[in-house]
């Protein structure tokens, strides 16, 4: 008898944790997709984030590739699945926004990053202001280009927010701060589409057809290395310049060799963590005001972006050199 008593507690107490977990929210992070390195490292912290807080289902869940149509179909998979919260990264503003809506009118909470422009969310959070990370960038191309010459700005997809936030702010701070640097007047703004053979070729048929180009400021993380590959194979290196966003460990060698000497970044294991934290605030009915804390490094202090409700401002960029590339663990 006693045996069977201790094991029918054993069963309530294994049932008990079943039932408190099955009661925790399902928080699933979308990111523009499964492979890129860069969502590679946001599921690192996504992982972390979970491992940390077991009362919740959190992961994260992309497509095989950066698509649009391959995002929407599956952030509508989501909304049928009926989970609590996605915390998602856009690929294409317009084409997410139906889904987004289906997702809020079906009670799921929505966090977004790098969707400022986004309405259909209950909050989206930046690693930083988007006009002053363009102009970060943009101080790292004029250091490199000696604040003087020719420049052109680089964004994944002209329909994509934040790229295009930092281009403008870049190209209007240089306006401002860099009187001897001047825009491209007939190609002002071309796209990598989020693929670095494309930003090579792209910037190879630039400097082939702008011999006075000296500079082209990148926004995706493919950019500025593959402006690089083809600055090296052009032979135009310490003649020509770009800077942009990168991950340490992939560009370590492009950053030694002198082919970039400045890349940007915020950590997006980072990113993710403070999307599921700001997720689980909104899940729990907790006041979100500013400056808000998420416990998360660079996100310990958010501010409303100015004229905006929605849209949550951090601290979290950072710059990338030789001097300072491994010293980063990713």
């Amino acid at each position: 008898m006693k045996k069977l008593i201790a094991l029918l507690m054993v069963a309530l107490m294994i049932f008990s944790c079943s039932a408190a977990f099955a009661d925790g929210y399902e928080i699933v992070v979308v990111p523009k997709d499964a492979s890129n390195p860069w969502f590679v490292r946001m599921e690192t912290g996504v992982n972390e984030y979970a491992a940390a807080h077991p009362e919740d289902t959190i992961y994260q869940k992309g497509t095989p590739e950066i698509d649009p149509t391959l995002q929407y179909q599956l952030v509508m998979d989501l909304v049928a699945q009926g989970v609590d919260a996605i915390c998602v990264v856009p690929v294409d503003l317009e084409s997410i926004e139906p889904a987004l809506k289906a997702a809020r009118e079906a009670g799921i909470v929505v966090i977004a990053h790098e969707g400022a422009a986004l309405k259909n969310v209950d909050y989206d959070i930046e690693a930083f202001n988007n006009e002053l990370y363009g102009a970060f960038i943009m101080d790292n191309l004029a250091a490199a280009m000696g604040e003087e010459g020719i420049y052109t700005t680089m964004v994944a997809d002209l329909t994509n927010g934040s790229h295009n936030e930092w281009a403008d702010g870049g190209v209007k701070h240089a306006t401002e701060a860099y009187p001897n640097m001047t825009l491209l007047e007939s190609d002002p703004r071309v796209e990598s589409h989020d693929n670095g053979d494309t930003a090579y070729n792209v910037a190879k048929e630039l400097f082939k057809k702008y011999p006075d180009l000296k500079g082209i400021m990148g926004t995706s993380s493919f950019d500025a290395p593959g402006v690089a590959r083809a600055i090296e194979e052009l032979g135009l290196s310490g003649k020509v310049f770009t800077a942009g966003t990168g991950m340490p460990g992939d560009n370590a060698e492009l950053l030694k060799s002198g082919a970039v000497q400045y890349l940007t970044l915020w950590d997006p294991a980072l990113a993710g963590e403070a999307m599921i934290a700001l997720a689980q605030k909104v899940l729990n009915e907790e006041e979100i005001s500013a400056p808000l804390d998420l416990g998360v490094e660079g996100y310990q202090a958010l501010e409303f972006k100015e004229g905006s409700e929605t849209v949550l401002e951090g601290q979290g960029w950072i710059t990338i050199t030789a001097e300072n590339v491994d010293s980063f663990g990713f």
